[in-house]
């Protein structure tokens, strides 16, 4: 008997390594992944492109956003060579743009917006109706698939969090500062959990996952593992 595919919604803080847990999951358990914060970072971008932020003040014309929002399509589609699946902003691959410093220190500020979010969720919704999928975000647990059979809530520290960030943009080759990751990490934490429209918190139901000294083979058992109590 085929067991039966389930819903697993990963929340946490940023630069947990959700996303990379998240894929990783998908792929071996041969799930659907669908990749939320890339699809704030996704809106930012489109926000910046239609030059809707004030670059004095950081602010964004959220009326202006509020009438495009219509426009906005987001759309994943495997990549063969990495085995993961690459974001689309209306049939436009853009997942490296959607990585840099410019739309990380300002995706919070688009993340925060109601009509965003009642959009985005509305989307991850219909792609995750049919189960046999694995969601990361701020809020997969809480507000998008509430009744998900797994929830898993993701943290760690704030320094290994910015380190982790760190040595990913200095791979890519971006000049990065250490202290500014640390204080944008610190900021996201706290306007992610401060903000009005579904703060981030962890679900009542959720299982807390530290990561900070885990190594990637040792967090995959521990996810491998809760998976298998759910599906047996």
């Amino acid at each position: 008997m085929e067991k039966k595919k389930i819903t697993i919604a990963i929340d946490g803080y940023s630069s947990c390594g959700k996303s990379t847990m998240a894929k990783d999951l998908a792929r071996d358990l041969g799930y659907i992944y669908v990749d939320t914060g890339a699809m704030y970072r996704a809106v930012t971008l489109f926000a910046m492109q239609k030059g809707l932020f004030n670059d004095a003040d950081g602010t964004i014309d959220s009326t202006q956003l509020q009438a495009l929002m219509p426009q906005i399509k987001i759309t994943f589609a495997q990549n063969e060579a990495t085995g993961r699946p690459d974001t689309y902003l209306n049939g436009q691959l853009v997942e490296q743009q959607i990585r840099s410093m410019d739309v990380s220190s300002r995706v919070s500020t688009v993340a925060a917006l109601s009509f965003v979010r009642e959009a985005m969720v509305a989307q991850q919704q219909a792609m995750g109706a049919k189960g046999g999928v694995v969601m990361d975000g701020r809020d997969i647990g809480t507000v998008v698939f509430p009744n998900a059979e797994l929830k898993i809530f993701v943290t760690a520290s704030a320094e290994v969090r910015a380190q982790r960030r760190y040595k990913e943009l200095t791979a890519r080759g971006d000049k990065v500062d250490f202290q500014t990751i640390l204080d944008n990490v610190q900021q996201r934490d706290y306007i992610d959990t401060h903000r009005e429209v579904t703060p981030l918190r962890k679900a009542d139901d959720a299982l807390e996952l530290d990561n900070s000294n885990l190594t990637i083979a040792q967090q995959k058992q521990w996810l491998m593992e809760r998976v298998e109590e759910v599906t047996k």
